[in-house]
């Protein structure tokens, strides 16, 4: 198969058709609900809280609440108290399947549930979601994360709404480092690959790092687009505020990190420090903007139609052209 990742590949216009790039819709279908843009923050405690997540909510955006130290019940609560859509994070122990039923046992149903641990094409995935399944079955189930067609069909098959995709691409992962596995340099194939077989959506996670990024992964088949460090660093983020040398960053580590556990063991995550961004809203229509952009560059008037652009490969002999696949 071939192999590349975000920098190798660029795609190829084709005819515009909208007077303006603004006529371009990109908003998406996910669950029973259409958000604005195919992007979510990733859910992670230096880039997420309540009162981002609520902000996005109120605005059409999709969110998915991280899973450390929080009292999922209040958030669900808090959320449907003031309207607005509840997506959560659970891991696979004990505890995490006590919530589900203490949700079940109080008729608090997240609209969302996102079942998130580093290597999700396990036994403990697959009891999880029946678990979820049986004692929420209106929610609906994002498990993951993976890296290959074989896991996107098992999850699917034990009952995944939609399927994680990514493992070790992220800024601040260092997986392939630490273990040899993972799709840190070749997110982007590994997106292709698994989506050939998925009948079912696919958020793409990890490896981001540049908004044109985001089309290039409507391209290969994802739906919505997990992103980190674009998203880490804004004057809202939840990240403690440092300044080096006169100059203001946010702090932004990794949930296997040292940091985020509170103990070295069995860390595949690291620290570092992002500029500060200036506000979320801005980032977010900028965003949009772009990818109103690349929507008119792919000739289309919505999202989906960027995944009917051909692509070229740079640079070695993978270089040419590609027809659709």
């Amino acid at each position: 198969m071939e192999i590349f990742d975000y920098d190798n590949i660029l795609l190829l216009p084709r005819q515009c058709r909208v007077d303006s790039r603004s006529q371009c819709d990109t908003s998406v279908e996910l669950g029973a609900r259409r958000f604005r843009l195919p992007v979510v923050p990733a859910n992670m405690k230096t880039v997420v809280d309540e009162t981002i997540c609520a902000w996005m909510a109120q605005n059409g955006y999709f969110y998915v609440m991280h899973r450390f130290d929080i009292d999922n019940l209040q958030f669900v609560r808090d959320m449907q108290a003031k309207g607005l859509y509840a997506s959560i994070s659970l891991g696979v122990k004990d505890h995490d399947k006590a919530t589900v039923d203490r949700l079940a046992a109080e008729s608090l149903v997240p609209e969302y549930i996102t079942i998130d641990i580093a290597h999700g094409h396990a036994t403990s995935v697959r009891d999880m979601i029946a678990h979820i399944k049986q004692k929420l079955p209106a929610s609906f189930v994002i498990a993951g994360n993976v890296a290959t067609p074989e896991a996107v069909i098992d999850l699917e098959n034990w009952g995944a709404d939609a399927t994680k995709v990514g493992v070790g691409p992220g800024k601040v992962c260092i997986t392939r480092l630490k273990t040899g596995f993972g799709t840190g340099g070749w997110q982007l194939s590994a997106l292709k690959w698994c989506a050939r077989v998925a009948t079912k959506p696919i958020v793409a996670d990890g490896g981001i790092r540049c908004h044109g990024d985001i089309a290039k992964s409507i391209r290969f088949g994802a739906t919505m687009v997990m992103i980190g460090s674009l998203f880490a660093g804004h004057e809202e983020s939840p990240g403690r505020t440092v300044e080096v040398d006169g100059e203001q960053f946010k702090e932004y580590f990794g949930s296997a990190s040292d940091f985020n556990k509170g103990e070295y063991r069995h860390v595949e995550g690291k620290r570092i420090l992002e500029p500060i961004k200036g506000r979320l809203a801005d980032t977010l229509t900028e965003m949009e903007q772009d990818l109103q952009s690349s929507i008119s560059y792919a000739g289309g008037t919505r999202l989906m139609d960027i995944r009917r652009v051909n692509y070229v490969i740079l640079g070695g002999d993978n270089a040419g052209e590609h027809l659709l696949m």
